[in-house]
């Protein structure tokens, strides 16, 4: 099956970028490619480091970069472990980087992962396949005070309690081994008003699934609050998040390294030793455009921010 696949607010991210042609360039979630064949073609004597912790993505974007590749290095790893991965290629500063925190296209076509709720599959939801924690595991496992709360904090699911009760009574009688299984039991706890509305009723519980699975917030924090000091001067650090959740995240990250003075405001000078280090570009995050949502509705959600490092 051909795969159609769209880099969300591909040319607002390689304006963001500012990408200078010798510059090096982290796309920290290569997914596809399409940022990445965008920001290399930009490149000379550049450097592109893409990363993804998906190794079916890798070998997905490799075509679409052929041309490229004596500038981009391609790294099977977590972003999280970002630091690590720059030492190990002794790159100590870049001049940018790209975080896109968005499941692609091919992850939610592909059923057999079991990141969709509209088609059935196991339940995976594994980022990488190497990973040892399944979206079945968590469903079948956790108790329901965890399954509760990570329904409420992850996706903001507000039918969290009823929805983990019922979970608890399905798995009773039987294991649920299925994505179609697991919607029909989230259904079930919901009134019939909120199986009208527009958004798909399942649609939270598989988003906070799918991020307790791969530990995302978790990742995106650790690698946000250490990613300011990996930037040379005047380097920029873009992210597109996709729930609130992400993008609350990735705010107060670049206003900590911006406004993180904790002195009284009545203090004439700062004496808490706050040095800011970033910037926003933008004050109010960037939307995608009508005519993006109406050619690829899932960025519909998708929030844009940039940040700048000053010193």
């Amino acid at each position: 099956m051909e795969l159609t696949h769209y880099s969300v607010m591909l040319g607002e991210c390689i304006d963001a970028l500012d990408i200078k042609p010798d510059g090096i360039y982290v796309d920290a979630t290569l997914g596809m490619g399409g940022h990445s064949y965008e920001i290399a073609r930009r490149l000379k004597s550049g450097r592109l480091i893409s990363i993804d912790r998906d190794v079916k993505a890798i070998e997905r974007s490799l075509p679409r970069l052929e041309e490229f590749m004596d500038r981009i290095t391609l790294v099977h790893g977590n972003f999280r472990d970002m630091n690590a991965i720059l030492d190990e290629l002794g790159i100590d500063k870049v001049d940018g980087m790209l975080f896109d925190l968005g499941v692609s296209s091919p992850q939610l076509d592909e059923s057999e992962r079991g990141f969709s709720y509209m088609n059935d599959a196991p339940l995976d939801m594994r980022m990488d396949q190497s990973d040892s924690i399944t979206a079945s595991d968590i469903v079948n496992t956790w108790s329901q005070e965890r399954l509760k709360r990570i329904l409420y904090d992850f996706g903001e699911e507000r039918f969290a309690p009823r929805i983990a009760e019922a979970i608890v009574k399905a798995r009773e009688s039987k294991r649920i081994e299925s994505t179609l299984e697991l919607v029909e039991i989230i259904k079930s706890a919901m009134p019939a008003s909120a199986l009208r509305e527009k958004q798909h009723p399942a649609k939270r519980s598989f988003q906070a699934i799918r991020i307790a699975v791969n530990d995302e917030l978790e990742a995106v924090s650790q690698v946000l609050e250490t990613a300011a000091d990996r930037l040379n001067t005047g380097g920029r650090l873009v992210v597109i998040s996709f729930h609130s959740l992400e993008d609350r995240i990735v705010k107060n990250a670049i206003s900590s390294r911006e406004n993180g003075c904790i002195c009284p405001r009545d203090f004439p000078v700062c004496t808490c030793g706050f040095v800011q280090t970033l910037k926003n570009v933008a004050r109010k995050p960037i939307v995608p455009g009508e005519k993006e949502i109406a050619e690829n509705p899932r960025s519909r959600s998708a929030k844009l921010r940039v940040a700048e490092r000053v010193q």
